[in-house]
Order: structure tokens, then C-alpha cells, then sequence
């Protein structure tokens, strides 16, 4: 299980710090990742970091803006979000995929699921 925590409504140019716990002892066997999704659209690839190493990777929209991390001993992974836009409004859901890497970027390609935290950024 996922829970994400941390979204609310920000002025542009703010800063937000996203947290999905996981429950379960194989976290740090799982490949981590963010998406994000505005209504009536599909969910998109936002960051993803490895389970082996700290490799991450990001969309193109995000780069230099956010950072995501992990810490295995809390169970938990993080998406620090700076330089807030409006179009960074959305849903974003944290999810997991097992002995996978930062690059995988479809979400088929994920098997746990977060339920959700609003990011509003207003301009």
C-alpha cells in the first residue's frame, strides 16, 4: 500500500515537498516513481528513481525543477517540487514496480499505486 501526502495549493514559483509511505518489507526492492494526471487524461511519467542505486530520471517538464529521493529505512519516497508553474496542477500518484529501474516511465509497467495527492498552483 501507497499513501502520499503533501499536496495543497501554492502561489507560482512556490515550493512543495510530496511523501508516499509504503507499507510492506520489500521497499527497497521496488523502483519508485511519480506521476501526475489532469483530468480526463491519462496518468504521466513525472520522476522515477531505481531500487539498485540512485539513479533517477525525469520528464522533460520537471528537469532542474524537481528532485526525487528515496530513504529505505523510512519506506518512503519524496518528490521535492520547486519553481512551481500552473501547469504543474494535477493528481499526483506515487507508484511502485518491482526489481525495476528510474527509466521506466510507462505506467502499465507499475504494480502499486498511490491514491492521490492535488498539487494547485495558482498564477
Amino acid at each position: 500500500q501507497l499513501v502520499e501526502s503533501g499536496g495543497g495549493l501554492v502561489r507560482t514559483g512556490g515550493s512543495l515537498r510530496l511523501s508516499c509511505v509504503a507499507s510492506g518489507r520489500a521497499f527497497n526492492q521496488y523502483a519508485m516513481a511519480w506521476f501526475r494526471q489532469y483530468p480526463g487524461e491519462e496518468r504521466d511519467f513525472v520522476a522515477g528513481i531505481g531500487y539498485l542505486g540512485p539513479s533517477t530520471y525525469y520528464s522533460d517538464s520537471v528537469k532542474g525543477r524537481f528532485t526525487i529521493s528515496r530513504d529505505n529505512t523510512k519506506n518512503t519516497v519524496y518528490l521535492q517540487m520547486n519553481n512551481l508553474k500552473p501547469e504543474d496542477t494535477a493528481v499526483y500518484y506515487c507508484a511502485a514496480a518491482f526489481e525495476s529501474n528510474a527509466y521506466t516511465t510507462s505506467n502499465r509497467a507499475y504494480d502499486y499505486w498511490g491514491q492521490g495527492t492535488q498539487v494547485t498552483v495558482s498564477s
